[in-house]
């Protein structure tokens, strides 16, 4: 067949053929989708996660209980009274005009109600120094954040009249604001840094502007529309922001690299002689189909989070899975219209320094032909060097300890509330939030089920779990019943998790698992930790599973190769397992910890590994696809497999270079950032998409393959009647290189 002729039968080449011979229709679909997403999520509203969503067990049932009875627990705050340098006494009169101001205060606010003084309730410390004013912020819990800041304003007034008293407040509605406000700012600056870094990383890879605001429109508008999507799938599967600002950080990694793959293709393929459509209609049969099998993979990547069964987990695989899904889709459809579009005015804007390397357009990197050279020349020598680094790297994840973090790993001291928080529990041990046992019963009033309350208060302090005082609130018309109970261990999390196994396992059978018709959920904060690390352990087997099998058969499907498909697996696992390595040395061990300011964090947030498996395993499938559909295709023009191995690393190293430092970039701004689980999030996902893009695909993916040689296309015969998905370009006639002048131009005849 000739240059303009050959036969395409891949998805991703119809759709390019189709975009590129209508392009204002593509270009007309892509920005009504983006627009009516938007509008139709808009109009409908995003329902968010709600207390009952978060988590399945008895933290889930207890919420559900009071919510079916319209019951709203206030959030409970506290202001801390506390004599500095060891001056005054909660007796001394100063100390008791101070309480008094605050408790003029905060109930003048109108916000509170409950007022408590350290007077009535004997919450004064044992040295004298130090007590607690304590009150309920009017409404619900949930929105207690929101309403909360007049009452901070207010003890901040009271704390400028006292100068020699500490007087700082904390609680639940405090900090949740606190820590929403930290998220919310951490987030803005990791967004707002994301695109301008993003951007002129694509200027220095292509040196013109036009050419490098193409990947970041693409990214943003495939978020834009996954925003307004999200809307309307939160009626059917709750959303959340943590799930929102996950979607913008994956639809930016992956909207750029999709469309960067695409883009550098089409430039190549004109700067080695072939004519504007030849050269689009080959980028959407090999790059574009490299897209979609990557799409696809890490699509189904990103659904393994759907088999924990928890909420948030859940709420980000589905708007992840949807953001890569739009910037697929739009990536071989708009692109090749835009691209048709703007011709040779895709390179407008260049800039004058980069002007001669850019205009090259050679695939070629020098660095890497030098690398490749001498890996392909000592493959066994390559594979053993490679793989003892990344396991010595992988090793310390043998020890990973997860837990969830105390407010004060969480951000040290870069917030005023953690030092609050931390004199709190020096003058006050044990006093962490009480478990809370959520009684539901036929009729709350009846003698057995008052005398099981009775029973249970009393074992639950016989038993050692709680010191008590235990204290039992009715709601009568509602037959429910709340018993808080203090646990034994307070701020100590293992050990509160002790007295919470008492609780559960010991005092409510032998008390309230007695009676009839009654329910009994132990809840609150300890149990919502145990209850979340236990579901996320429980879930790991079956997400890991589900992620590996499926992403197999895509590359499988895809490549119609067994060998492939398994080094794929294998080269992903061992990336992910060095990711893991690096986050128990710098977080957990503290090797390096000052360079991204993570001392004394000592542990890994527990939903972290989770995470950084789905997103790391759909990640590292962008570059692996990538390469080895360029290795492919090179066999089937003819090459061996040793040239076409060494063509297809070097000729795609240079975007796999911008599109790995441009995704590095990003998640390093993460590791900037105050929060200890943002800083490991970031510090992993950079760390991985770095060694992934540099040890896995520059050494051992070829050196591998080396050995492997003809081996790496086998596929068994009882496995070839499975479908063909391979839809490969036709061999191209290779057209000569077009004549360039020393400044690198073509020169026109």
């Amino acid at each position: 067949m000739g240059n303009g002729e050959a036969r395409v039968r891949g998805l991703a080449a119809r759709a390019g053929g189709w975009s590129a011979r209508h392009r204002w229709a593509a270009v007309g679909v892509w920005v009504l989708f983006v627009v009516l997403a938007m509008g139709l999520g808009s109009a409908a509203g995003r329902v968010d996660v709600g207390d009952s969503d978060q988590l399945k067990g008895e933290t889930s049932t207890a919420a559900r209980i009071i919510e079916d009875a319209g019951i709203e627990e206030p959030a409970g705050e506290t202001v801390l009274v506390q004599a500095r340098d060891g001056g005054l006494k909660a007796t001394d009169a100063e100390f008791r005009s101070a309480v008094t101001a605050v408790v003029t205060a905060v109930e003048g606010t109108g916000e509170v109600t409950d007022v408590t003084s350290p007077y009535e309730s004997d919450t004064i410390s044992k040295d004298g120094r130090s007590a607690l004013v304590q009150f309920d912020v009017r409404g619900g819990s949930d929105t207690a954040g929101d309403r909360v800041g007049p009452v901070l304003n207010a003890v901040e007034r009271v704390q400028k009249d006292h100068e020699s008293l500490r007087i700082e407040e904390i609680g639940g509605a405090s900090m949740t604001k606190t820590f929403d406000d930290a998220f919310g700012d951490d987030f803005k600056k990791a967004e707002y840094s994301a695109v301008p870094v993003a951007l002129g990383i694509l200027l220095i890879a292509f040196g013109a502007l036009v050419a490098a605001l193409l990947p970041v429109a693409l990214a943003i508008t495939a978020i834009m529309a996954t925003m307004g999507l999200m809307g309307l799938v939160s009626h059917l599967q709750p959303m959340s922001e943590t799930a929102n600002s996950v979607m913008l950080l994956v639809g930016l990694a992956v909207g750029v690299d999709y469309c960067l793959f695409y883009l550098r293709r089409e430039r190549e393929e004109r700067a080695a002689g072939r004519d504007a459509r030849t050269a689009l209609r080959i980028a959407a049969a090999t790059s574009g189909r490299a897209i979609v099998v990557s799409g696809v993979t890490v699509c189904v990547a990103m659904a393994g989070m759907l088999f924990t069964g928890l909420a948030e987990f859940e709420a980000m695989g589905l708007a992840s899975l949807m953001v890569v899904a739009v910037a697929m889709v739009g990536s071989v459809t708009v692109l090749p219209a835009l691209l048709s579009l703007l011709g040779e005015r895709v390179e407008k804007g260049r800039l004058p320094f980069l002007r001669r390397r850019r205009s090259s357009g050679s695939g070629d990197s020098r660095f890497w032909s030098a690398v490749v050279k001498r890996v392909l020349a000592k493959p066994v020598l390559s594979v053993l060097v490679a793989t003892g680094a990344l396991l010595a790297v992988a090793a310390p994840a043998v020890g990973m300890k997860t837990q969830d973090l105390t407010l004060d790993q969480e951000f040290g001291d870069s917030l005023p509330i953690v030092q609050t928080y931390n004199r709190v529990n020096e003058a006050f041990p044990g006093g962490s939030e009480p478990a809370e046992v959520v009684v539901k019963a036929d009729d709350i009033n009846a003698p057995e089920v008052k005398a099981a309350l009775a029973a249970f208060r009393e074992r639950a302090i016989a038993s050692g779990a709680s010191r008590g005082p235990v204290e039992i609130t009715l709601h009568d018309q509602r037959n429910v019943a709340f018993v808080h109970v203090p646990l034994v261990g307070g701020s100590d999390q293992d050990k509160a998790g002790v007295s919470l196994e008492k609780l559960r396992d010991e005092v409510r059978p032998a008390t309230l698992g007695e009676v009839d018709g009654v329910e009994a959920p132990v809840t609150g904060q300890v149990a919502g930790s145990k209850d979340f690390n236990d579901q996320v352990v429980g879930s790991v087997v079956p997400v890991f599973a589900f992620v590996v099998a499926f992403a197999f058969l895509v590359m499988l499907l895809s490549f119609r190769s067994l060998t492939v498909a398994i080094t794929s697996i294998v080269l992903n696992l061992l990336s992910v397992g060095a990711a893991y390595g690096i986050l128990v040395a710098v977080f957990q061990h503290g090797w390096g910890a000052s360079l991204v300011g993570a001392e004394g964090v000592g542990a890994i947030i527990t939903w972290l590994p989770l995470f950084l498996f789905v997103i790391l395993f759909g990640l590292s499938t962008d570059y692996h696809v990538f390469v080895v559909s360029r290795i492919r295709e090179a066999r089937l023009r003819g090459r061996t497999t040793r040239d076409a191995i060494q063509h297809g690393v070097v000729t795609t190293a240079g975007v796999v270079t911008s599109a790995a430092i441009i995704m590095v970039a990003v998640f390093g701004i993460f590791g900037t950032l105050s929060m200890q689980s943002m800083k490991q999030m970031g510090v992993g996902l950079a760390a991985a998409v770095l060694i992934d893009a540099t040890i896995i695909r520059g050494v051992l993916l070829p050196a591998v393959m080396t050995l492997l040689g003809e081996r790496n296309w086998y596929l068994p015969k009882w496995l070839r009647r499975m479908p063909d998905l391979t839809h490969d370009e036709s061999p191209e006639a290779v057209a000569p290189p077009k004549a360039r002048d020393d400044e690198g131009e073509p020169v026109r005849v």
